[in-house]
């Protein structure tokens, strides 16, 4: 057993060098034991005496030798015992080193753990308050939002409790027939200046026969300029929405006939003018309830109208009707302006034929650049190579394989 093993041994009495050191105890204690029966016997021959004297000579260099011995066992197991203590202490060490890392690694995941909840707790606040903060600008956009609203209503109500003033006017100046006159012209006006273009129209216009127009629209031929009259008798139309009895009713229709069918008439022979107007004309209603009211019961009139080639619009039907007008006025100018497109068609034709031939070129040069370009990197390639196989010749090395010698003979004499 080598003294590492011995160091690193621990002391036990199954280790058979603690019971070889207790056996040599045993063994010198036995000797001394006989020892003292040796001399306890001391009467005995000379040659027994020298005998023991030998042996107890022996005896004492065995004693020696296993005094020696058990020095160095003492010793052994002094520095046995010194290993266990220096190894138990360094293994306190170690065990107290890892015991505080390991409560150094906890207190850094607690730590750790700690700031991780912080942050998380901080974060949740900071959506808290974002979220109490939206629904508090919700709510004050919404508020905002409820007052704006009720200022609208208000505003509307205002709006209503005029427009009801204004009704009121308005019934006052349909009463009165010119300024209900008037009232048809404002309105045709508004209704022709917003679908026609404004050279397309003429307003008040005079025609041939001395009459006014209140509003003559220039339409090509055919159907030509056609005309559209604004003034309709209204009161027959008031008497029948304000009659009680049937007779009164009755009445109220029959002058309503009259006086529609005599303005059918009036405008047939005021402004259809052959050769001047188109061959027909329009009577604009500035009321979608007496239109309606001619369309559902006095459909004779409506029929009457169609036969004098005069059309009873709305403004309703009258603003569909000119946007008829405006697309026939647009096709006109059109044809009128075909010449000049079809002629920047033909120079636009040319000017693309020019930018096709140039193009043609562009790419044929473009096509040769590219041939060349790919001839200069196939030469430029090849002399790189010849360059490397420039660089690889060994000179010295070739000059042993020369087939001629170096020294040229002498011819023979």
């Amino acid at each position: 057993m080598t003294p590492e093993t011995l160091l690193s041994a621990p002391l036990s009495l199954d280790d058979p060098l603690v019971l070889a050191a207790l056996v040599a105890a045993g063994t010198v204690l036995l000797i001394l034991i006989l020892l003292i029966v040796t001399l306890a016997r001391a009467g005995r021959s000379a040659r027994t005496a020298e005998e023991l004297a030998r042996q107890m000579g022996g005896l004492g260099q065995a004693v020696q030798v296993l005094g020696h011995g058990q020095d160095q066992l003492t010793g052994s197991l002094r520095t046995v015992s010194d290993a266990q203590a220096t190894a138990q202490t360094q293994t306190v060490q170690v065990m107290e080193a890892r015991l505080a890392e390991v409560q150094r690694q906890m207190q850094e995941r607690l730590h750790e753990n700690a700031m991780r909840s912080a942050r998380a707790l901080t974060d949740m606040q900071e959506r808290m308050n974002e979220t109490l903060q939206g629904s508090t600008v919700k709510t004050t956009q919404s508020l905002t939002q409820l007052q704006e609203r009720l200022a609208t209503i208000d505003k509307a109500q205002e709006n209503i409790t005029r427009l009801s003033g204004d009704v009121l006017s308005l019934q006052d100046i349909l009463s009165n027939k010119q300024t209900r006159g008037a009232f048809g012209e404002i309105q045709l006006t508004d209704i022709v200046s917003k679908a026609l273009p404004k050279d397309s129209y003429a307003l008040q216009a005079t025609l041939s026969n001395g009459r006014r127009a209140d509003c003559l629209i220039h339409l090509p031929n055919p159907p030509g300029p056609i005309v559209i009259d604004s003034k309709f008798p209204l009161e027959a139309y008031e008497a029948l929405r304000n009659a009680d009895t049937q007779w009164e009713l009755n009445e109220a229709a029959k002058a309503l006939r009259v006086a529609v069918r005599s303005h059918i008439k009036a405008i047939s022979e005021r402004y259809i003018i052959d050769g001047e107007t188109a061959d027909g004309a329009l009577m604009f209603l500035p009321s979608e309830a007496v239109y309606a009211e001619l369309h559902a019961n006095f459909p004779e009139v409506v029929r009457d109208g169609f036969e004098a080639r005069v059309w009873i619009v709305s403004p309703t039907t009258c603003m569909a009707t000119l946007n008829t007008m405006r697309a026939i006025l647009k096709d006109a100018r059109m044809r009128e302006q075909a010449g000049a497109i079809r002629k920047t068609l033909k120079q636009l034709h040319r000017d693309v034929e020019m930018v096709v031939e140039r193009v043609q070129k562009l790419d044929t040069h473009f096509t040769q650049a590219r041939a060349d370009l790919d001839g200069i990197g196939v030469a430029a390639e090849r002399a790189g190579k010849r360059a490397a196989r420039l660089d690889n010749f060994d000179f010295e090395e070739l000059e042993p394989d020369r087939a001629e010698p170096r020294v040229v003979p002498l011819p023979k004499a």
